[in-house]
């Protein structure tokens, strides 16, 4: 009997795109966006492999690596081998591909991202040397089974829609600038220039004007809060970023952000809401609580070496 040979090579076109996000979704099956998103993420990298693993012509499993423009030396990396697929070593396969990938660029080490949830890449990784570095928790919001909370912005603020003032773009980059960096893990992001930022984070295939919400007191815009959209799943939607400027904070503005994002994701036939947030990050954690949030898969970020 001849030894099937489990071969790594990069995706060729479209069709192995898709079949890369099918071994993703299989893994990660809580998660739910298609290929257009896929394609616009990796867009606004600076660079990204994606591989798959094949066993006479079967797929096995993915792998990505993605270097951001603002962390140019943190490659990110995700291997996903469903779980029927385990145990036969494309996992192996697919983490020394990456390796190399990486390597040929001069990088180092590499970041993992695993779900919470999933012991057994937990484990893999953990033997390949890898470290746990943060934990963000996630939740879930069943808009099924709850009333929107009332949109209550402190006095002299009101909630708009981005849709309703466009003009806001320039002032929505400044909040995201002055916020992202407080955001607990991506401290040291750096961020990228207005129009790269406009064209990677508020219009791509997942980003609607109508369902961002924007706090204006006066001519000033001083928090907003977006969703990132799937093109797959219209009952889904995940809160991208909440950001409120730092001298305006404490005043229950982003809890009027989140309401009003509520709001319009039940009116619009949303059934679920879901989010990850640090666990450092006890602010808003404790505002999804109060908001009717409950616990839900998180994602686990972990650094180790190269094979």
């Amino acid at each position: 009997m001849v030894a099937q040979v489990i071969e790594v090579s990069p995706c060729a076109d479209e069709a192995d795109e898709q079949r890369s996000l099918d071994a993703y979704l299989e893994t990660w099956p809580h998660e739910s966006f298609g290929l257009p998103e896929v394609q616009a993420f990796k867009a606004s990298l600076l660079d990204h492999c994606d591989l798959l693993a094949r066993e006479n012509g079967a797929v096995l499993g993915s792998g990505l690596a993605a270097l951001f423009v603002g962390l140019p030396e943190s490659p990110r990396v995700m291997v996903t081998v469903p779980p029927p697929h385990r145990g036969l070593g494309a996992g192996t396969k697919l983490y020394s591909a990456l390796s190399d990938w990486a390597r040929e660029r001069g990088l180092e080490t590499f970041e993992a991202v695993l779900a919470d949830n999933d012991r057994d890449s937990l484990a893999f990784a953990e033997r390949r040397g890898f470290t746990v570095e943060r934990h963000e928790k996630g939740v879930a919001l069943d808009l099924t089974a709850i009333e929107p909370p009332p949109v209550e912005p402190p006095h002299g603020v009101d909630i708009v829609s981005w849709a309703d003032r466009p003009e806001l773009a320039r002032a929505l980059f400044e909040i995201s600038v002055e916020a992202s960096p407080d955001v607990p893990g991506y401290e040291d992001e750096t961020h990228e220039p207005f129009e790269a930022w406009l064209a990677h984070d508020m219009q791509g295939p997942g980003d609607r004007p109508e369902a961002t919400f924007v706090a204006v007191a006066g001519d000033e815009a001083v928090g907003y809060a977006k969703f990132s959209l799937s093109s797959t799943d219209p009952t889904r939607a995940y809160h991208d970023l909440t950001a409120v400027k730092r001298a305006w904070r404490g005043r229950g503005i982003a809890r009027a952000l989140k309401s009003a994002q509520i709001g319009w994701a039940k009116a619009n036939g949303f059934e679920q809401l879901k989010t990850t947030n640090d666990e450092r990050n006890t602010a808003m954690r404790r505002l999804n609580e109060q908001l009717g949030y409950r616990p839900w898969i998180g994602r686990i970020f972990m650094r180790g070496p190269l094979a």
